[in-house]
C-alpha cells in the first residue's frame, strides 16, 4: 500500500537541485535549483522560450529531466501519478475540456484524486466545490456548458478545478490569460490569500512584471534556461535584472510605497 507523506512534514513542499532538461538535443533548462516553502507565492519571470513552462512540467515529471526533485521530502520517482495529484495541482496555459461539459463537471474532476472506488461525490466533495465556486464567482454558472463561457470565465473554471484538488502546491502557467484587469487582480489576490491562510505553495509563470512584483513573495528570473536571479521578489526584480532578461531598458518608478516597472 502506498503512503502519502505526513501532513506534519516541516520542510519545503517541493525542491529541485541541479535540474536539467534537454529536448531534441537542445538544452532547455540548465542546472536549476529551486525550493518552494508553504504559504508563499513564487513567480517565474522571463521572456518566451526562457524555460518557465518546462520548469513547471519538470517539477511534476511531465518531461524527462536529470537532477533531483522531491515533494514533501520524497523523490519524485517514488510518487504515483494519483498520489502526486493529491498534493500538487497544475493549470497549463491551454486547458482542455470535453464538448458539453458543464462548469460543475469540470470542477468535479478536481476531486477525482480523492475519490473512492466508486467515484461518487461525498459531502466533503460537495462542500469543497461550493467553496471553490464561491471564491471564484462561479456559483451562478455551475450548470452552464463550458463552450458558452467567455475566455476569462473559462480560465476561472479551470483554476477552480485545480483548487478543488485541495493541493499543498499549485503550479500555474500564465493563469491570468484571458482575464480582464479586475479579474487578474482578483486572481493574484486570491492566490496570495490561499497561500497565507491554507499554507499552500504557489508557483506561477507570469509575464506581468507589475502584478508579480506586488503580489508575489519570491521570484525567479529565467532566460535561455538559466537563472539570472532568484529569492525575495524585491531583491530579484530590479531594473538591471529585468532589462537583461527581456533585452529592453526597464525602469522602476516609485511613488511612496508603490512602484511600477515601465519601458
Amino acid at each position: 500500500m502506498s503512503v502519502i507523506a505526513s501532513d506534519n512534514f516541516a520542510g519545503p513542499i517541493v525542491s529541485a537541485k541541479g535540474l536539467v532538461v534537454t529536448l531534441a538535443s537542445r538544452p532547455i533548462l540548465s542546472g536549476i535549483d529551486l525550493t518552494l516553502q508553504p504559504g508563499r507565492v513564487a513567480v517565474l519571470i522571463g521572456p518566451n522560450g526562457g524555460g518557465k513552462t518546462t520548469l513547471l512540467r519538470a517539477l511534476l515529471g511531465h518531461v524527462p529531466a536529470s537532477g533531483d526533485v522531491t515533494w514533501l521530502g520524497r523523490p519524485l520517482a517514488k510518487w504515483s501519478r494519483r498520489e502526486l495529484s493529491r498534493i500538487a495541482a497544475y493549470l497549463p496555459q491551454s486547458p482542455t475540456f470535453e464538448p458539453g461539459d458543464r462548469v460543475i463537471d469540470v470542477l468535479r474532476l478536481g476531486r477525482l484524486p480523492h475519490g473512492g472506488v466508486l467515484g461518487l461525490d461525498s459531502a466533503d466533495d460537495d462542500a469543497v466545490l461550493a467553496d471553490v465556486a464561491k471564491n471564484l464567482s462561479l456559483t451562478d454558472l455551475l450548470d452552464r456548458p463550458i463552450e458558452t463561457l467567455s475566455g476569462g470565465q473559462r480560465q476561472r473554471v479551470f483554476l477552480g478545478r485545480a483548487l478543488a484538488q485541495k493541493p499543498k502546491a499549485i503550479l500555474l502557467d500564465e493563469p491570468a490569460t484571458y482575464l480582464d484587469l479586475r479579474h487578474q487582480i482578483d486572481l493574484y489576490t486570491l492566490l496570495g490569500k490561499l497561500a497565507r491562510e491554507q499554507g499552500i505553495s504557489v508557483l506561477m509563470a507570469s509575464h506581468d512584471v507589475n502584478l508579480s512584483f506586488v503580489h508575489a513573495d519570491d521570484a525567479m528570473v529565467l532566460k535561455d534556461g538559466r537563472v539570472l536571479a532568484q529569492g525575495d521578489v524585491e531583491a530579484v526584480m530590479t531594473e538591471a535584472t529585468l532589462s537583461s532578461a527581456f533585452d529592453v531598458p526597464i525602469r522602476k518608478i516609485a511613488d511612496g510605497e508603490r512602484a511600477v516597472f515601465t519601458v
